[in-house]
């Protein structure tokens, strides 16, 4: 059986943790500090509870520079539970700010009473005309948010900025120009995912069509699923920012939201459960009320802190290997990236990048650029190819931030990619990753 300085993992998330955060937390398991019961059997109401899930979003905040104007939750439920989140919960901050609206124009005082029948049959109108929640579809991970909440809402209130297919021949693997986006006029939220794992697809930066202008600023709700922790996010921008713990962060069994203390209460009330549903519009589960969350700091129900505690010592373990912070893993992640790129770019015979054909091909031998003419996208994180002899031409994916590691992701199976078994002979027999392994080791090992 191999050891684990044996292996370079390859898998689509859970990704590699380092051994050191393992090893630690296979001692809590079996005797936390000493208190004689493992970690996995302390109440998650106890103190001690309390005192790891501050210190993990203490943590965070410090290795992102999160401001303090924002919250930190630790939820469940995972990406896929956030798709839903977020309609529930911003519909409903649209909902009060409108209801706010209508109160001022009818020129009713704060406190002030108004006959319900007025006041619903305002909102029903406003609901009815004007409720929109914006989203960029660039691949499958932001084309089932959108489903979800055309689900949800109905697809008279989901209004699609853009569809990438329609610019790339029916595919996704290309950002529009964002000069055809097609925004809507104080949409709940605008909903875009930062790294499209399945596609091969990132965003380079922030969209300038979304930055704040000193108006009436959109509120803007990114997946980062993928590709958080590995660069530096200009969080000011975002309303609320997720993503799943078991790619970048830790284990499996915890969703981190990021969000603008602004959007929640005493800042902005939430509406009556009644009036929602007197609206049309749907209810959530309490326990993804981002509210019930901020206000139990997390533990409203049972979260698992064994998940919580695992994401603590990853982000004590960045801190402690990258002084200059998220700074330091991004120069990373660009260097491994650089070097799987060089090492496709060696074998032109037996690999294709699947988002471009050769006339768009930019890059030499581990550039990693992006093209803005035709909006071809190179990614750090997850580097999308095709094995040209594979007979069924599956694609594969190399993700390349992990938690100190290579990982390579199968794409889980969504467009047919080689996935599970197999996946490490596919990538042996078509490319020699030695000497890029070898490198990758290096800095996984915490070199520079």
């Amino acid at each position: 059986m191999p050891g684990r300085e044996e292996i370079t993992y390859f898998g689509a998330g859970p990704a590699l943790l380092p051994t050191n955060v393992l090893k630690t937390a296979a001692a809590a398991l079996v005797n936390y500090n000493g208190t004689g019961l493992g970690l996995a059997e302390h109440s998650h109401r106890s103190e001690l509870a309390t005192n790891i899930v501050n210190t993990a979003k203490a943590d965070l905040a410090k290795y992102l520079d999160v401001p303090d104007d924002y919250e930190i939750l630790f939820m469940q439920g995972g990406g896929s539970g956030e798709f839903s989140a977020t309609v529930y919960n911003l519909v409903a901050v649209w909902v009060e700010k409108r209801k706010q609206k209508i109160l001022k124009e009818l020129g009713i005082e704060a406190g002030k009473d108004i006959p319900e029948d007025v006041l619903l049959k305002e909102l029903q109108k406003a609901v009815d005309e004007e409720l929109k929640i914006d989203y960029l579809v660039t691949g499958s991970w932001s084309l089932k948010a959108s489903q979800e909440a055309t689900r949800l809402v109905g697809a008279e209130h989901v209004n699609l900025v853009a569809d990438a297919r329609k610019v790339n021949d029916g595919k996704f693997g290309k950002i529009p120009e964002e000069s055809s986006w097609k925004l809507s006029k104080n949409a709940a939220m605008v909903y875009f995912c930062d790294n499209e794992t399945v596609d091969g697809v990132e965003f380079p930066g922030f969209p300038e069509i979304l930055k704040p202008s000193g108006g009436e600023e959109p509120i803007v709700v990114a997946d980062m699923s993928s590709n958080i922790l590995s660069r530096r996010i200009p969080i000011k921008n975002f309303s609320l920012i997720f993503f799943g713990a078991q790619k970048n962060l830790g284990s499996t069994g915890i969703t981190v939201v990021i969000i603008k203390k602004s959007l929640l209460p005493p800042a902005v009330a939430t509406p009556a459960p009644t009036l929602l549903r007197k609206l049309g519009l749907p209810i959530g589960p309490i326990v993804l009320s981002y509210e019930t969350i901020a206000k139990n700091n997390s533990l409203y129900n049972t979260l698992s802190i064994f998940d919580v505690f695992i994401a603590g010592q990853v982000l004590q373990n960045l801190l402690a290997t990258f002084p200059d912070k998220v700074d330091g893993q991004q120069a990373v992640a660009e260097k491994k990236a650089k070097l799987i790129y060089a090492a496709l770019d060696a074998h032109p015979e037996s690999y294709k990048l699947a988002n471009i054909d050769e006339s768009e091909k930019l890059f030499l031998k581990g550039a990693v650029e992006q093209d803005v003419a035709k909006n071809t996208i190179y990614l750090r994180c997850d580097i999308t190819y095709i094995v040209s002899n594979d007979p069924e031409n599956k694609k594969i994916t190399l993700h390349t931030v992990g938690i100190f590691t290579l990982d390579a992701v199968a794409g889980k199976g969504l467009i047919g990619e080689g996935e599970g078994e197999g996946i490490m002979e596919k990538i042996e027999v078509y490319i020699d990753l030695s000497p890029v392994l070898g490198r990758v080791e290096e800095l996984n090992a915490g070199g520079k």
